[in-house]
C-alpha cells in the first residue's frame, strides 16, 4: 500500500523531488507530521493539501493508492 506525494514550489525545493511514492498513513495529520520529521526545513513553510485533486483544509482520511499534493501559497495577479 502506498500513496504517491507531489510537490510544488519551495516545497519540492526542500524535499529535493516533486513526486514520489511514500507507504500508505491513514490521514493528513498523520502525513504532516512525517512529513515535518523527515523534511525539518518544511516547518518553515506554510503549504496545504490537495487530495486526489481536491483542495483540504482538515485532517483527511487517505486510502491506498491516494495522490496527496503538497501546495505552497498562492500569489496571483
Amino acid at each position: 500500500m502506498k500513496i504517491t506525494i507531489l510537490a510544488f514550489g519551495q516545497i519540492a525545493e526542500i524535499a529535493a523531488q516533486s513526486c514520489w511514492d511514500m507507504p500508505y498513513v491513514a490521514d493528513t495529520d498523520t502525513l504532516q507530521s512525517l512529513l515535518l520529521q523527515q523534511y525539518p526545513a518544511l516547518q518553515s513553510v506554510r503549504f496545504t493539501f490537495a487530495v486526489n485533486h481536491q483542495a483540504v483544509t482538515n485532517n483527511t482520511n487517505l486510502t491506498d493508492n491516494s495522490i496527496v499534493a503538497l501546495l505552497p501559497p498562492f500569489a496571483g495577479g
